[in-house]
């Protein structure tokens, strides 16, 4: 196995606001013994969410198994999920801004059991159907639950 140094294009604000919810996390749960320190399991998510690297990828490079990779990422997502703000709230910050920007996309993904509801005639695949609401200067604001692409 052949390892590399790669990058992130993201601040180290971010890797300290989510090592601090993940240290968070783990004061509240007790002392349970972890295979990788908070600093580590926020670098391993933001990777994968920025960098889009895969389970098994990840779990190569961080020395861990893949049923590992896929907890502390679940963990890390759940705890991002928690801080953002629900639909209302978002809304009343919308109302502030000169405008907002509504956009959706279609993230592309493996066929499932149920496949008719995960598919999007429009862009001819699978995949899930995201709205995202940002600011003027591009900032994330509020994004929806995933729904099925033909929604």
């Amino acid at each position: 196995m052949l390892t590399y140094p790669a990058s992130i294009p993201l601040s180290t604000r971010s890797l300290t606001r989510l090592t601090e919810l993940i240290r968070d996390r783990r004061r509240a749960l007790g002392g349970r013994w972890r295979r990788l320190p908070a600093q580590q399991q926020a670098l391993m998510a933001l990777a994968h969410l920025r960098n889009g690297d895969t389970l098994t990828r990840l779990a190569a490079g961080f020395a861990v198994s893949v049923a590992t990779v896929w907890r502390y990422l679940r963990e890390a997502v759940d705890l991002l999920a928690a801080c953002a703000d629900d639909l209302t709230a978002a809304m009343r910050r919308a109302a502030r801004l000169a405008y907002a920007i509504l956009d959706g996309t279609l993230i592309p993904i493996d066929r499932v059991a149920d496949q008719r509801p995960y598919y999007s005639g429009k862009h001819k695949r699978h995949g899930v159907n995201v709205q995202v609401l940002a600011d003027p200067a591009g900032r994330l604001v509020w994004a929806s639950a995933a729904l099925p692409g033909a929604v």
